[in-house]
């Protein structure tokens, strides 16, 4: 007797992959809430919000895994999710180095975090462009990634504005612990424009 064939489940992959990014964006919330105020119960909610991303990310691939189709390529899905990850794990590692070295945060930092912000809720909107079929169609998708990129690119200019003002800091643990932090940040931002890019591939590729 022959047995059955079962098919696996499909997912709303794009769905689990919006609720990572939704978490993401709380996360880069309470981000700038510490670097406006100082204030160590949002540096503790962006710790807190890592380890919920984290969950979202593992949702995403066992999804991924368990699907039997799903809307775009599957290797494009899970590398936007895994880079999205690294934006929450920077914003984390940065809070933590900040902490240890003892340097508050400033108005660059703010800047830099409210622009990373808005890099990942551009990215949300081109998560939100893919159906159960794919891209829509590619303007809207890639569109919203180029607004993404758009914004890290300011957040390069503001990272270079902070490294130039450091020169005229006499205090050199400030300088080299200021100097750190805004690295930690512009890698966030790597993170953000690697997303970005991954969008346009998927959405290319679909076409």
């Amino acid at each position: 007797m022959k047995l059955p064939w079962f098919l696996p489940e499909d997912h709303d992959v794009i769905g689990l992959l919006r609720a990572q990014a939704a978490v993401t964006i709380e996360g880069l919330e309470a981000l700038v809430g510490w670097a406006t105020t100082g204030d160590g119960g949002e540096g503790d909610r962006v710790r807190v919000l890592e380890h919920e991303a984290d969950d979202r990310k593992r949702e995403v691939r066992a999804a991924l895994t368990e699907s039997f189709t799903t809307p775009l390529d599957a290797e494009d899905l899970y590398t936007m999710s895994e880079r999205l990850d690294g934006v929450m794990n920077g914003a984390k590692d940065a809070v933590r180095e900040a902490e240890v070295m003892g340097i508050p945060p400033d108005e660059h930092v703010r800047e830099m975090a409210e622009l990373l912000l808005e890099g990942v809720r551009r990215l949300d909107d081109a998560f939100g462009r893919f159906t159960k079929q794919g891209a829509k169609e590619h303007g809207p998708a890639t569109e919203a990634a180029d607004a993404a990129i758009k914004a890290q690119r300011r957040l390069e200019r503001v990272y270079r504005d902070a490294a130039s003002a450091l020169i005229e800091v006499d205090d050199l643990r400030l300088v080299m612990g200021s100097r750190e932090l805004y690295r930690r940040i512009s890698r966030i931002s790597d993170d953000v424009v690697e997303v970005a890019e991954r969008v346009w591939y998927a959405t290319v590729k679909e076409g």
